[in-house]
């Protein structure tokens, strides 16, 4: 695990220090699908096959992730269910009442795409 930022030469750079040092992960999860798509460039360079040498998994289910070679599996989270919740908490605050809840659960869903598969044998 290495906590790096959120965006594409982030992402690029992790997993480019960790193919060159010879660490082949057979999976990588990313923290969102702008630093996953600079794992699959990554990956790319290195010749790897995504996702028969590599599966990538973002975080967020942007318009990036079905548009990307391989289309990203993803983590999908409710962004506009979000929006409205924190909107609903700042005007509750703002007429001076407490928000609903002070820890609220959304759920997300995993949208499975040409990114993941089981790893090959070597």
């Amino acid at each position: 695990m290495e906590f790096t930022g959120f965006d594409y030469d982030s992402g690029f750079a992790v997993a480019d220090r960790w193919f060159r040092s010879g660490l082949r992960p057979t999976a990588i999860f990313a923290a969102s699908d702008t630093q996953a798509m600079g794992v699959l460039e990554a990956a790319r360079q290195h010749g790897l096959d995504v996702p028969g040498d590599l599966s990538v998994v973002g975080y967020d289910d942007t318009y990036l992730a079905a548009w990307s070679t391989p289309p990203l599996t993803a983590v999908r989270q409710p962004l506009w269910e979000m929006g409205r919740v924190a909107l609903d908490s700042v005007l509750a605050l703002a007429a001076g009442r407490e928000p609903v809840s002070r820890h609220i659960e959304l759920a997300t869903e995993l949208v499975v795409r040409g990114s993941t598969s089981p790893p090959t044998e070597h």
